[in-house]
């Protein structure tokens, strides 16, 4: 059996997913870098693992796999951060979609002017109504933080912590005005004693 390879370059907060979730099962793993700055992901042999061109793929002896979340859920299978038990796990999907579709959503024009500056993403009012949903967005996660006490899930640390505890960190390290949240403070100060967190828990690049 030959070790995985991770093709993605560091900066892609869905590479970082990959790469905690990995780090965190003590799974032993090969990177590429491709992307931004990197090798082109339209290049045919990327395109030929994930016609998408986007990072990160994973590739191992079953072949190519896209999608971080999706990548996230197959490496963690079998193991407690990925629960057998069909409440439990459908639980985990549950906020780690939501952090794929709404959190993503209310996040990303914001993100791409004020960090990313990317062309288009100007709109000073557009750029405000993106950090008020985003503040919303990370308000509901506080509450259901405040509720649990711990993690997102309960009390055991689970992937839904590993999507969103990187969400979190963006949220908190980026150019915004932010609501104070206390739970999520606390979440992220237990997040913080994680090896696999703080090697991945980069400064936000665009």
């Amino acid at each position: 059996m030959t070790i995985p390879r991770v093709l993605g370059r560091t900066g892609s907060i869905n590479v970082r997913k990959v790469l905690w979730t990995l780090d965190e099962l003590g799974l032993a793993y090969e990177r590429e870098d491709w992307g931004q700055g990197f090798a082109p992901t339209n290049d045919a042999k990327f395109v030929k693992l994930n016609p998408n061109a986007l990072v990160p793929v994973l590739v191992d002896d079953e072949g190519s796999l896209w999608e971080s979340n999706a990548i996230c859920r197959y490496v963690a299978t079998g193991t407690p951060l990925y629960p057998d038990a069909r409440r439990p796990r459908a639980i985990v999907d549950q906020w780690m979609d939501w952090q794929a579709t709404e959190l993503n959503t209310a996040w990303r024009f914001a993100f791409s002017g004020l960090v990313r500056k990317t062309r288009g993403f100007g709109d000073k009012r557009r750029i405000q109504a993106s950090v008020d949903a985003w503040n919303v967005a990370m308000g509901l996660l506080d509450a259901r933080l405040v509720d649990t006490g711990a993690y997102v899930t309960g009390e055991q640390f689970t992937l839904a912590d590993i999507v969103l505890g990187l969400s979190t960190h963006r949220w908190l390290h980026s150019p915004i005005a932010r609501v104070e949240w206390p739970a999520l403070n606390d979440y992220y100060a237990r997040l913080s004693q994680r090896p696999a967190f703080r090697k991945w828990a980069l400064p936000e690049v665009p």
